[in-house]
């Protein structure tokens, strides 16, 4: 019975880091709907990273991930989107940045925060790899340099 209570505890307390997508729709910069949902059933892996224009690990992390993205591509197929949440003003930023650093990303915008909170996404940057499969294996807050490459880990 202990056994099967501990199983039980595992297998609900890994259901979020197994969860699929939730439908919101969001806005890329060029104004197209994207509905997230159907980002996990490409057959690729995809990572999400959330960032806002005036946190500078979040433009650190998306730097390094720049450099090695064109790799991660070839090797993998996987297609990176970047979901800013700027609200206001700032939101008007985030075209000039992306193109400003010359990244290939798709740029989703989250100025109402829906897709933030059905990620229960709480501060940024917060990145999320998930698999072919569309689950998510890995997810992950903040940026130290280096751990870019955690995500190369997850991706294979």
């Amino acid at each position: 019975m202990k056994r099967m209570l501990i199983s039980l505890l595992l297998v609900l307390s890994g259901l979020n880091v197994w969860a699929n997508l939730p439908e919101v729709t969001l806005n890329d910069i060029d104004g197209h709907e994207v509905n997230v949902a159907q980002l996990a059933h490409t057959g690729k892996p995809v990572i999400i990273s959330f960032f806002a224009t005036w946190c500078k690990p979040c433009i650190r992390e998306l730097k390094a991930i720049h450099e090695l993205y064109p790799d991660w591509q070839d090797e993998t197929g996987v297609e990176m989107y970047i979901v800013s949440v700027d609200t206001g003003q700032d939101s008007q930023k985030v075209k000039p940045l992306v193109n400003g650093f010359g990244w290939d990303y798709k740029v989703l915008l989250d100025p109402n925060g829906n897709l933030k909170r059905a990620m229960n996404v709480q501060n940024v940057p917060h990145v999320f790899v998930i698999d072919s499969k569309g689950k998510t294996v890995y997810n992950h807050v903040g940026y130290t340099d280096g751990s870019e490459e955690d995500l190369r880990t997850y991706l294979r």
